[in-house]
């Protein structure tokens, strides 16, 4: 390493204001709803300067997209129970928790407004979309190499359909979860 550069260090300053600026984005959402503030009262909030946004995050939908992202990863961690049917339980089960917490919905909301507000908005809802798809697809590689019975018609869109997509659907109106409620999904997926 020559003397221009620095060494990044894991929970130095960085990661400090990344989740500084993280948890201010999601009080924001929480408070007034996507599309309703901006980087710079993003940045007060975090206590940053806005240019530090900027230089990390290029834009307000890059910003977003990652409070997303780094959401969706912390949250629903990819299970390893030994069977499909035990993975697709402990998943949705980690999705219901995260889409129902305390910022669950306004979070879910901020990925709906992600996909339609432009073409930067479209692109950061494209990867909230794949890294879902990408997580549901290795959870089913994984069952199918470990010689699990699943369907062979069984893919990544048929779980988010049948599993996922129903959940999202009722939070986004308002409606509860009932307890049981992800078992009864995967049942019939399975």
């Amino acid at each position: 390493m020559n003397d221009g550069q620095r060494a990044r260090r894991p929970g130095g300053r960085s990661a400090r204001v990344g989740a500084q600026v993280h948890r201010a984005v999601t009080e924001l959402i929480s408070e007034r709803g996507y599309g309703n503030f901006t980087v710079g009262e993003v940045a007060a909030r975090a206590g940053v300067a806005d240019s530090s946004v900027y230089r990390r995050w290029g834009s307000l939908e890059a910003l977003l997209s990652d409070v997303a992202l780094a959401r969706l990863n912390a949250r629903s961690p990819m299970p390893d129970t030994g069977s499909l049917d035990g993975d697709l339980r402990t998943y949705g089960a980690a999705v219901a928790r995260e889409i129902t917490g305390p910022d669950g919905l306004a979070l879910v909301r901020l990925a709906v407004a992600l996909s339609s507000d432009g073409p930067q908005g479209l692109k950061a809802g494209d990867a909230l979309f794949a890294e879902r798809m990408g997580q549901l697809q290795s959870m089913l590689d994984r069952a199918r190499e470990r010689g699990d019975d699943v369907p062979g018609s069984l893919d990544a869109l048929a779980v988010l359909d049948q599993v996922l997509a129903p959940m999202y659907i009722r939070v986004l109106f308002g409606m509860r979860l009932a307890p049981g409620y992800v078992d009864e999904l995967v049942d019939r997926l399975l």
